[in-house]
Formats: structure tokens, C-alpha cells, sequence
């Protein structure tokens, strides 16, 4: 079930390779396929949503938005636990993304250098952002809390929810999290319908949040018309474990992410060949009574493997080349080690903090880079729902004292119309205010 990569195995360094060089492209038939949706969505609008749900869902919308009785009616169904877990979750995400406003200083700065330039970063929250959230068969309130809370903090105006198949408790996410409009779609027809607006659908200028295959396609072709966050491929976890690790612990970590989805990622690495053995061993075991043992033991046949390494120098090696979207490290020594990865998107230290803490309570971001993206990519955060724009402001001094390299500047790359913009004024230097 969970391939052994020995260093003898003679396929070793092609699997390795083949892991390291996974992304988040897109197949080219759920492209097109995306590509068509979106044109049909720009032409017809909310009748393309609606027939494009019944073919794709098998669900008739009439009414593309949840009217707000609906919706305060269903997510008053959620039972008092799962609503004060939301509640918690909600507020430690909310806490963690404030102290990220306040340390970052998303508030921009001015400044007037010595030769009298006045300079700006002004830095504004967007105006409307649309939320993707699985739904359907799934039910991912943690999902709505971690997009929409930064956004909120952030300041963004209005955010616009889209989800195939609302459940009560994606709807009380929804409430709690200050979400404005819901709408019961999803698919690449959603992501058209936000990125290009329809009659009852709001343009955003923002999409964000994971979703499936023909999701991440549309994100991708609308981009440009609209910001997005990434292109989200597969989940994916790495367990970085040494000879004392415990094997049901390692093998827990790598089912929680192969049950997600059959293209999941879930990986082991390790110095210690008796304790890939051993995880390999669990992993079996565990399986047996895993609800989502399909989709698990698919995942794992597909895209897991224990590879053991010559020591924890390779080990780390291959670490920061597969650039993780999750890492977990269980080896001793957890707070030196991550210090010495560059490319994570998230790093659970030590036997006491599963990946599945992150995905719901913690309070950083679980909308993480994956594909091996996190070599550039980050994790969502109130800085993805900011814009800035750089303001100047010349005195008659400033402009004559930064002239000359100006019009050196410009006559070197050929422009002679922008040398000549500053030239023209510096016949007049006292044409215009300070």
C-alpha cells in the first residue's frame, strides 16, 4: 500500500524526481472543457449557470443567491457543539490574522528624501472578493472561515461566498465569518460567474479559495480579468520522522491526507528503514477502519511512498526540493530543524501538533501553496486582499536636482519623449505648485 523507497531500490532516483516535479498543471481536456464554460457564462449569463449546474450537478437553481431567511434558517440546524467549535475556530483565526495586520504595517508609509520628493505606498483594502468553497457531498466551513476572515481584517468591502450544495454549517461559517451574499453554485460556471459578473452575480475583483480540477482550470483562464489567489492543486503532506517517531502517528498523519482526495499527496521521509517499515505496516492497519478508506488507500497507491535517506542532511534535502505544501516534523530537535527549511507552506513541530490542528483551530491559514509551489508561494493572508498604489510628488527642487539622470536615463533606453517631458519643464521650474 505505502511504496518503500529503499536506497538500494534501483527506481529510487526516478521516484524521487517524479515526486519533486509534481505541479498544479492543469489537464489539457479539463481546460478546454473549463474554457468553454467560461464562454458560454460571458454570453448568456445566469441561464448558463443555471443549465450548467443541472448538466455538471444534477441540481435546479432557479434562485441563484440564498435569500438571508434561508440562510440564517439553516445554519440555526447546526447542533450547539459543531456551532461552538465554528465560534472558537473563528475567533483564533481572527486573532492570528489581526496580529498579522499589525506586524506587517498593511497601512503603507510617506516619505520626503533629501531632495524634496514626496513619496507614498498607500495601501487600500479590495473592494469585493469572491469565496470558493467546496460543497456539494462536502461539508468545508473551515474552508469559508480561513478565506473570509483575512479579507475581513483586511477591510475588503463585500465578500460574495459561492458554493455547489450549501450545508447549515458552511452557512453559519458564512454568517460568523461576516460573509455578505451567499450563492448556491460552484463549479467553473461560479468562477466565470464572479470573474465576469451576471445579472445576479456580482463581479469581484478577487477569487479565492480550493476547489476541484475544472475549479483550478477556470482560476487560471480568468486570471488577468481577475486576481486569484493560486492555482490549488492535490493536498499534500510530508512527514519528516526519525527512528524514535512513533509509526501510528506517522501512519495517521499520512491517511488524514490521502482521505481528501484520490490525487492527494502523502509522503514520508526518514532515516530509519525499520520505521518505514513499521509506518508501512500501520498505514495497513489503520486503513482497515478509515470511513474514506477508497479514497485513501487510491491516494496512497497512487501518490504515497516511505522514503528512507542516508541521513537527516538528505532527508532535509529532499525536503526543501519537494517544497511541501504541509511538513510535519517528527524527529527531535523540530524547532533547529525547521529553521533550516526555506520552502514549507505550513510546519507542524513535534508528536502534539497534527496537520488536522492547522486545517481547523490553530489560527494561521490553511489555504496553503501546493504542487511544490511553496519554493515561491505563500499561505493566504490579509496581505492577498490588499492593493497599493505608489503616490509622487515633486517640488520645482526635487525635479531639477534628479533631472540630469533622468534624461540620461530615458536617452539611454532610446525614449526620447520621456526626456523630453522633463526637459520642457525645467524651462518653467516654477510652473507648478509644491
Amino acid at each position: 500500500m505505502l511504496r518503500i523507497v529503499r536506497l538500494a531500490d534501483p527506481d529510487r532516483a526516478s521516484i524521487l524526481d517524479r515526486l519533486c516535479r509534481r505541479s498544479s498543471a492543469v489537464d489539457p481536456a479539463v481546460e478546454q472543457a473549463a474554457r468553454r464554460i467560461i464562454a458560454d457564462v460571458r454570453a448568456r449569463g445566469d441561464e448558463a449557470v443555471r443549465e450548467l449546474t443541472l448538466r455538471f450537478e444534477g441540481r435546479t437553481v432557479d434562485a441563484l443567491e440564498i435569500d438571508l431567511d434561508t440562510w440564517r434558517r439553516e445554519a440555526a440546524k447546526v447542533t450547539q457543539p459543531v456551532a461552538e467549535a465554528i465560534e472558537r475556530a473563528h475567533s483564533r483565526i481572527e486573532r492570528f490574522h489581526e496580529e498579522e495586520a499589525r506586524r506587517l504595517r498593511v497601512t503603507g508609509f510617506s516619505l520626503v528624501d533629501d531632495e524634496r520628493a514626496h513619496l507614498e505606498l498607500r495601501v487600500r483594502p479590495l473592494a469585493r472578493v469572491g469565496l470558493y468553497v467546496p460543497g456539494g457531498t462536502a461539508r468545508y466551513p473551515s474552508s469559508v472561515l480561513m478565506t473570509a476572515v483575512p479579507a475581513r481584517v483586511a477591510g475588503v468591502d463585500q465578500l460574495i461566498l459561492v458554493t455547489p450544495g450549501p450545508c447549515p454549517e458552511t452557512l453559519l461559517a458564512a454568517e460568523v465569518a461576516g460573509v455578505d451574499r451567499v450563492f448556491a453554485i460552484g463549479g467553473a460556471q461560479a468562477i466565470a460567474a464572479l470573474a465576469y459578473g451576471t445579472a445576479t452575480v456580482p463581479r469581484v475583483d478577487k477569487i479565492v479559495g480550493p476547489g476541484n480540477a475544472y475549479v483550478a482550470a477556470a482560476k487560471r483562464l480568468v486570471f488577468g480579468d481577475v486576481a486569484i489567489d493560486q492555482i490549488a492543486g492535490p493536498s499534500e503532506v510530508l512527514v519528516l520522522a526519525d527512528a524514535r517517531a512513533d509509526p501510528a502517528l506517522c501512519a495517521a498523519d499520512l491517511l488524514a491526507q490521502a482521505e481528501h482526495d484520490v490525487d492527494a499527496y502523502a509522503v514520508l521521509v526518514t532515516s530509519s528503514e525499520s520505521l518505514a517499515a513499521a509506518v508501512a505496516d500501520e498505514v495497513v492497519t489503520q486503513l482497515a477502519t478509515l470511513p474514506r478508506r477508497e479514497i485513501a488507500g487510491q491516494a496512497l497507491r497512487a501518490h504515497g511512498a516511505a522514503i528512507v535517506c542516508r541521513s537527516l542532511d538528505e532527508a532535509l534535502a529532499f525536503t526543501e526540493a519537494f517544497a511541501p505544501e504541509h511538513l510535519e516534523l517528527l524527529v527531535d530537535g523540530g524547532e533547529r530543524i525547521a529553521e533550516r527549511i526555506s520552502s514549507a507552506g505550513a510546519i507542524f513541530i513535534g508528536a502534539h501538533t497534527p496537520e488536522a490542528a492547522g486545517d481547523y483551530l490553530a489560527g494561521p491559514n490553511h489555504v496553503l501553496p501546493t504542487g511544490g509551489s511553496a519554493r515561491f508561494g505563500s499561505p493566504l493572508g490579509v496581505s492577498d486582499f490588499l492593493k497599493r498604489t505608489s503616490i509622487l510628488r515633486y517640488t520645482p527642487e526635487a525635479l531639477v536636482a534628479q533631472a540630469k539622470d533622468i534624461v540620461t536615463l530615458a536617452e539611454a533606453e532610446g525614449l526620447s519623449g520621456h526626456a523630453r517631458a522633463v526637459t520642457i519643464r525645467l524651462a518653467d521650474p516654477g510652473g507648478e505648485s509644491s
